[in-house]
């Protein structure tokens, strides 16, 4: 059976053009004004498969995730050449942290550098500190540590970004920053690495139904949570209990990256 988030309806694609989020952060809708699947992030790549009414029918290049985002969010493309690897940084309008900021960009975020001055990068939307960037190209190690990059950013569902994030949206900016495949959702991600069995090791993944977290150490994991409304740490055996005594039931899956 197909999955519609990732199958695009073929009733409603009249075209395969090329587009880019041309904004800091997209929702991706399951329809035009209809509830936030997932987001999109500044650079990230689209097929534009149709629009209407100010909308735009797009499947994500970095997951193949379908839905509606707004016709202004996207523009022509611009191949980037580095991505954010802060936890965020601000755009400024000049190459000086006095200037105004313009804009502010969540990790993975994607520019385009035409110029370098100084401490700054030069690119289409404005200067970005050169310590906060890093080439397209580079991947990092460990997805703990991409994912400790979010601690205390606040939970929202369907949320890709800094400025709010949910479980499966944390796993995937982790392991997609470490160059593994991540779809966007928590039920799409039990297919990841290989199933095995406790003791639980660093970088493990954690499902039960409807959510996921992700190893930190033998009893440590950390996971986007609508119990503190944030990206924590908890220990593993306490989110069991207290996951399981809210009625949500055990761990359904384990599995090794």
């Amino acid at each position: 059976m197909n999955d519609a988030r990732q199958t695009p309806d073929p009733d409603r694609i009249t075209g395969r053009d090329p587009a880019q989020v041309i904004v800091p952060l997209a929702d991706l809708c399951r329809d035009p004004d209809g509830p936030r699947d997932r987001q999109l992030l500044l650079g990230e790549m689209v097929t534009l498969l149709s629009q209407k009414n100010g909308w735009s029918y797009v499947q994500s290049a970095k997951d193949g995730y379908c839905g509606y985002v707004r016709l202004s969010a996207l523009g022509d493309v611009s191949l980037p050449t580095h991505k954010v690897s802060a936890p965020a940084t601000h755009v400024y309008a000049r190459p000086d942290f006095k200037s105004p900021d313009v804009m502010s960009l969540s990790f993975a975020s994607q520019l385009r550098i035409t110029d370098r001055l100084g401490k700054f990068a030069q690119t289409e939307a404005g200067f970005v500190p050169l310590t906060h960037l890093t080439q397209i190209s580079d991947i990092a190690s460990d997805p703990v540590a991409i994912a400790t990059h979010f601690l205390g950013t606040p939970y929202l569902w369907g949320g890709n970004s800094r400025w709010g994030i949910d479980c499966s949206g944390l796993i995937q900016a982790a392991l997609l920053a470490c160059g593994i495949p991540c779809p966007g959702d928590s039920d799409q991600q039990q297919v990841i690495g290989t199933p095995v069995t406790e003791p639980y090791q660093r970088n493990d993944l954690i499902f039960w139904k409807g959510h996921v977290a992700l190893v930190v150490d033998r009893g440590t994991l950390i996971h986007a949570n609508a119990h503190t409304m944030s990206v924590s740490l908890e220990p593993i055996a306490a989110a069991t209990s207290r996951i399981a005594d809210q009625g949500d039931g055990p761990i359904t899956a384990h599995r090794r990256i």
